[in-house]
């Protein structure tokens, strides 16, 4: 059991936790969640030891209280000669160990204890475990082969991360590990933490994951810790009836305290009521006084608007694009872009989405074929890792003051106000601001020249719930266009309409949705073992084949799904009016004619709105099955 008691926690001065206490028994699995800078991340130091707390202790029993039993990812990437399997399967430290040992033993006893060791911990079968989880997270036979110094950071975390997904600790700490990872791998990685079979915490501002993964969340927030029971939609639920109810306790109380003091200043003075006065001033001085059940402060992101450009923005006619001469990275792209267009980029990490990003921003030159851009037409790039381009030395100020040459501080600062950077922030260093802080600033800068089209690589990194919520809404109220790269399903979900596939060399439209496309990755992965839901072999061209044509059945079938409901929607709509004129009394003295049109216009409605939710019936569970 991992036991957090009254602990205070304090770094360089300031207070992240105080008096904050928790439980987690064996075998939960918790999503850590509150806003950016709340002390989640100093929290997990403090569980494995990194950082010592004020006050209060953090106890490990049971199993958790066993040599190596915890696992996380830490910061720095693995590198050198060392391969990707090989990282892996050197996670296991046991397993290494007793295959050393096992090399350079004599002992008959000690060898047949070594031997029977192995076998317990299924050590023949670990390399096979190891290729599939690196395989779970994008790497294929070839790359799990090569050196770890070929790869980028981001991959090298990877590694990391399936080297501790294969070690299995009984308490496994995971730190936003979806922020390098691709919506592929993405949903690969929910699915292996939903059958994790021992204890898990995470930290993440991935609401998919967080609804999907953890049975409990634990909230950090004003310097201490709250437990809920379910996933992160019950904790918001919970959380706001809970702050609701003690808002509620806090009026009754605040009236209670004014009629006590009401009493008190009328008879205090009055010699025959003074006993009581003093008796009700006790009472009002041993009250403990209920706090306003303050929340967090709402965030709000605000883009600037564009003035109005004629269609198309973009044209790309027959193009490839290329880093080096004669080896095009995308090929054959016949593309166009309008305003009001919401597209996602959907495709693993390494097929080109960044390279398209890159060419509609115009950092790349087109190496055949035309690209076609509007007049004045301005794009507002924000790469994945742009906020390691920033000067740590600057100020968020000084950044921006620098874009915005000739304008006004104030116009400055309302700037990264509109992108929820508050005052203190704004004047703060760089190199000093949160890995969130630093993603507004990013936001702020690509705003500048209110550009007509936004394209934002993975822009959720390190922005916390609120913050993600607030830039949905921000990206819905813009007017120009966007191109979205992101693992987050829940932003692509709220905010794209088109789906765009980057694979195999070139670009093209996916019919279907988000949920449609996670069909298809899975019937991918089967289809790249060979074998069908029942085990059975299959030709891969004929999979792929059938996979086509049953996402573009399911995805006629969702559209008339909606279609059908929308259709029911606005029957019952009609119908309510025609019944609310019904039950107006001053409709009874009008003509008999109009009433009995009414009568039967409720009648008409009543006939419709059945069949209407037959064929909505219908189409749902003809979706259902498709599913099935």
């Amino acid at each position: 059991m991992l036991s957090i008691r009254n602990i205070t926690v304090r770094v360089a001065g300031r207070i992240l936790l105080e008096d904050a206490t928790a439980t987690i028994p064996p075998g939960h699995r918790v999503g850590l969640v509150g806003r950016n800078g709340t002390g989640k991340s100093t929290l997990l130091k403090v569980i494995v030891g990194e950082l010592q707390t004020d006050l209060g202790s953090v106890s490990l029993t049971g199993p958790f209280a066993l040599n190596n039993a915890i696992g996380w990812v830490r910061q720095e990437a693995p590198g050198g000669t060392e391969t990707p399997i090989e990282h892996v399967l050197a996670a296991d430290k046991e397993r290494a160990a007793l295959l050393d040992e096992a090399e350079i033993a004599t002992d008959p006893h000690r060898i047949a204890e070594i031997q029977t060791r192995l076998v317990d911990i299924d050590a023949h079968a670990a390399p096979a475990r190891a290729a599939r989880i690196l395989a779970g997270l994008g790497f294929t036979e070839d790359m799990q082969k090569r050196p770890l110094s070929e790869y980028s950071g981001g991959w090298r975390m990877r590694v990391a991360l399936a080297g501790v997904l294969f070690q299995e600790p009984e308490l496994l700490l995971l730190d936003e590990p979806t922020n390098h990872l691709d919506l592929e791998t993405t949903i690969w990685l929910e699915q292996h933490l939903k059958a994790y079979p021992k204890t898990l915490i995470i930290v993440s501002h991935d609401r998919d994951l967080l609804n999907s993964v953890p049975t409990t969340i634990l909230n950090v927030e004003r310097l201490t810790l709250t437990q809920y029971t379910g996933n992160y939609d019950d904790f918001e639920r919970m959380r706001e009836e809970r702050l609701g109810q003690i808002e509620s306790q806090r009026i009754k109380q605040e009236a209670q305290r004014k009629h006590l003091q009401s009493f008190v200043d009328r008879f205090r003075a009055k010699a025959s009521k003074a006993r009581q006065a003093q008796s009700r001033i006790k009472m009002l001085e041993k009250m403990d006084v209920i706090p306003a059940a303050v929340g967090d402060p709402e965030t709000r992101f605000r883009f600037p608007e564009p003035e109005e450009l004629a269609p198309p923005l973009l044209a790309i006619d027959k193009a490839s694009v290329s880093y080096e001469a004669g080896k095009p990275i995308l090929r054959h792209l016949d593309l166009r872009l309008d305003p009001d267009d919401r597209i996602g980029l959907l495709g693993a990490n390494g097929n080109g989405k960044t390279t398209l990003a890159r060419l509609i921003a115009d950092e790349l030159k087109v190496s055949g074929g035309e690209i076609h851009r509007a007049a004045k037409l301005r794009v507002g790039y924000v790469a994945q890792h742009h906020a390691d381009e920033l000067d740590p030395n600057d100020t968020a100020v000084e950044h921006l003051t620098r874009r915005l040459k000739g304008h006004a501080v104030d116009r400055v600062r309302a700037r990264l106000g509109s992108v929820g950077l508050t005052q203190d922030k704004q004047t703060t260093r760089v190199g000093a601001l949160s890995g969130g802080e630093k993603a507004r600033l990013s936001l702020a800068l690509v705003m500048a020249d209110d550009p007509h089209v936004l394209v934002l690589d993975e822009p959720t990194n390190h922005l916390d719930i609120d913050a993600r919520t607030a830039l949905v809404q921000a990206m819905n109220d813009f007017s120009g266009a966007v191109i979205l790269i992101s693992h987050d399903r829940r932003l692509m979900e709220l905010t794209v309409d088109r789906l765009w596939l980057v694979a195999d060399g070139t670009v093209s439209r996916f019919d279907g949705d988000l949920a449609a496309y996670r069909d298809h990755i899975r019937d991918d992965r089967r289809g790249e073992k060979g074998r069908d839901k029942d085990g059975e072999k299959v030709n891969k061209k004929d999979q792929r084949r059938q996979n086509a044509e049953s996402r573009r059945l399911s995805a006629e079938l969702r559209k008339k799904a909606k279609d059908a409901e929308k259709a029911l929607e606005k029957l019952v709509q009609q119908r309510e009016t025609v019944v609310a004129k019904l039950g107006d009394s001053s409709t009874y003295d009008g003509s008999t004619a109009e009433l009995q049109k009414l009568i039967q216009k409720k009648a008409d409605l009543d006939a419709a709105i059945e069949k209407a939710e037959e064929h909505w019936l219908a189409t749902a569970e003809a979706l259902e099955s498709t599913a099935a």
